[in-house]
């Protein structure tokens, strides 16, 4: 097929790779601007831009897609279909009539629970046994048309946002190269509107340990928050980030630490096994190389 692919995350970058090698004609692809990154600011290309000019294609990356220069540019195309996938701008309606077969879009999520820009980490926060990716036709409203093909995928107990991402992108790849030979055969189904929850995107404000929660849940947090903001409380000579822990049966006040090896510390209901820790401006360390660097005793308490 002819396609404009849109997209700008590894997650897209992964779907863009498997269509090239699936054989698509790709005479454009759209990703957000080179942003800053880094410790020197520079501007950086996604990884969508950095794996299409590996492959010879026209990258456009344009501000919005609103202006009648950035229509024209897709409308010049002629696409049979664009794919997105978290692409990060809004398609206005006259964009998405432009492909003759629509807009594809890939989503981190079984539609239609967890709309929005968080569907991975809302889905590991909220306890969710299986997640999955979604492939929609695209309308204007946000993650809100009809459904092409929904692929599940258990969620383990150790999944983080990071391996689950993984292991979603992989699945987003295969689904889009399955569809495209029959989409014109595939018949949409509207979405549920009864069954529809969002993932709002994830502040760094959330990231701090509430102590009072059960263990389970600050489980859920600190996997759904890896790796970013990456759940953090206070410790023994500045704010800790967990980045690894277990849910175990444990008893004392929130926030007190009951060994110091192995590191445990109590929730509002059970404790929380600290396993991988990072202090301010230092790399992550095993809690144990941690505790040997600080001296925290039981007794002591975060938060």
């Amino acid at each position: 097929m002819k396609l404009i692919f849109a997209g700008t995350p590894e997650f897209a970058a992964r779907a863009l790779a498997a269509l090239i090698a699936a054989g698509h004609d790709i005479p454009l692809v759209l990703t957000q601007p080179d942003r800053p990154a880094g410790r020197g600011m520079k501007l950086k290309p996604s990884p969508v831009k950095e794996l299409a000019l590996a492959h010879g294609l026209t990258v456009g990356q344009p501000e919005t897609l609103k202006t009648a220069a950035a229509r024209q540019a897709i409308a010049d195309v002629a696409p049979e279909v664009m794919v997105v996938a978290a692409y990060g701008l809004i398609l206005p309606e006259d964009v998405l009539l432009i492909p003759r077969l629509g807009c594809i879009n890939i989503h981190a999520s079984l539609l239609p629970r967890w709309r929005g820009a968080a569907p991975i980490q809302r889905a590991i926060e909220a306890g969710d046994d299986e997640t999955g990716i979604t492939l929609m036709r695209m309308d204007k409203g946000l993650d809100t048309g009809a459904l092409l093909s929904r692929h599940p995928l258990p969620i383990a107990s150790d999944d983080t946002a990071a391996s689950l991402h993984d292991k979603l992108a992989q699945l987003g790849a295969a689904a889009i190269v399955d569809l495209l030979p029959r989409l014109t055969a595939t018949r949409a189904v509207a979405q549920d509107e009864r069954l529809a929850c969002y993932a709002a995107k994830i502040g760094k404000d959330e990231a701090r340990i509430d102590w009072s929660l059960p263990a389970e849940v600050l489980d859920r947090r600190i996997r759904a928050f890896n790796p970013f903001p990456g759940a953090v409380t206070q410790s023994l000579g500045g704010p800790l980030k967990i980045w690894l822990a277990r849910p175990i049966a444990g008893l004392g006040q929130p926030g007190e630490v009951l060994s110091a090896a192995p590191l445990r510390v109590a929730c509002g209901e059970g404790a929380l096994e600290l396993l991988v820790v990072q202090k301010a401006g230092a790399k992550r360390l095993p809690a144990a190389a941690y505790v040997a660097g600080t001296g925290i005793v039981p007794g002591q308490r975060m938060g």
